[in-house]
């Protein structure tokens, strides 16, 4: 048995052997644990098998021939034309789970079949053309850039019997690229399919660590891509900052949608921030919200200081139901959080600003004495 982690397919077993303990590893990008792995199944057909390719794609094929497959077998697949090379990335239960979760019907839907674990030959075969794949991938770029296609060749596919590349680009607009194929089934000497994918489907292919020091979501566990719009950082109360708010492939990043219904539950009986609260000491202004604590902060100037004070939610709404009889509270609360003036105070004592751009006096040099003997 072998492994191979360097390739964006990840580990797959050569030896193909049933009885082997390996169950394939994690190294490969959409990684899925089977916890139901040695529980009785309750499905009488289990033929269907989860197969993955390079980088993120994974395929469902039907094990027509029953043969005994694991986590991290290589099998030779049905393709268009010809045979492709496939890792088993799921086998048993734990398939239909997927296939309901891709919300495929797995009783209507015509699989393609499993035709044989991978022979050396086969696998020689494959290696062969994933070599050739980076050198492709460069070249079809150079003659795109010649006829002016306002198009990026993302990432290049061989099929496992080396008579098919798939070839996925990335474009704003449509492009017409029937030249670009003639072009490239000449040189290549391979049938060309191309794949136009979004900037977040490329993110996922290539990888990387986002800025929360963890691996991309959509290399590690993401295979469905919602739009993401600005109004999910406003409600999580989020500056709307590009920089920040943006992942690798220049989009707004997934995450932000993670907990965007969460706090809309949470904000359903918050009152609105655009009218300021008035009292008799003056209007207050909404500054931030604390969702989960349910804390409201307003500023208050007062004398020339600007104060903070932090407010229950249900304070709030008490005082603007006074406020819309036409009455003005005393005060927001009895106990008013920070005071900051508008003047600039030194917080660390009365030393000047431009205290470290005055030059120090030089410390006179003790003069060298031998030591005295005792």
């Amino acid at each position: 048995m072998s492994c191979c982690g360097t390739d964006t397919r990840g580990c797959f077993t050569v030896d193909n052997n049933p009885t082997s303990e390996n169950t394939g590893c994690s190294l490969n990008k959409l990684d899925v644990n089977d916890w139901l792995l040695g529980l009785n199944s309750y499905k009488k057909n289990h033929d269907i098998v989860e197969v993955r390719f390079k980088n993120t794609l994974k395929e469902y094929y039907i094990n027509v021939n029953k043969l005994k497959l694991k986590k991290g077998d290589t099998i030779a697949v049905e393709a268009s034309p010809g045979h492709d090379i496939g890792i088993v990335s799921l086998v048993g239960e734990l398939v239909f789970e997927q296939l309901r979760k891709k919300n495929i019907n797995w009783n209507k839907t015509e699989f393609k079949k499993i035709y044989r674990k991978a022979k050396p030959s086969d696998i020689e075969k494959w290696n062969e053309a994933i070599a050739l794949e980076s050198s492709t991938m460069l070249k079809s770029r150079q003659l795109a850039k010649k006829l002016n296609l306002d198009m990026k060749i993302g990432d290049v596919e061989y099929q496992g019997d080396k008579t098919k590349a798939i070839f996925y680009y990335l474009a704003e607009e449509r492009v017409d690229f029937r030249e670009l194929i003639k072009i490239l089934a000449e040189e290549f000497n391979v049938r060309i399919e191309m794949r136009q994918i979004g900037a977040r489907q490329e993110a996922g292919k290539i990888g990387g660590i986002g800025s929360c020091g963890m691996e991309l979501c959509c290399s590690k566990w993401m295979s469905n891509f919602n739009s993401v719009s600005t109004n999910s950082a406003r409600v999580q109360e989020l500056s709307l900052n590009p920089q920040k708010l943006a992942g690798q492939c220049g989009k707004l990043k997934c995450c932000l949608n993670f907990e965007a219904d969460s706090y809309k539950d949470a904000k359903k009986d918050f009152p609105k921030t655009d009218k300021p609260l008035e009292t008799e000491s003056g209007r207050a202004f909404y500054q931030k919200t604390d969702v989960y604590k349910r804390i409201m902060w307003y500023t208050q100037k007062i004398d020339g200081i600007i104060k903070f004070t932090e407010i229950p939610v249900d304070r709030v709404k008490e005082i603007i139901e006074i406020n819309k009889s036409g009455n003005k509270v005393e005060s927001l609360i009895e106990k008013e959080i920070v005071a900051i003036k508008s003047e600039f105070v030194d917080a660390v004592g009365f030393d000047s600003i431009d205290r470290f751009s005055k030059k120090k006096p030089k410390k006179k040099k003790k003069k060298w004495r031998p030591r005295e003997k005792k």
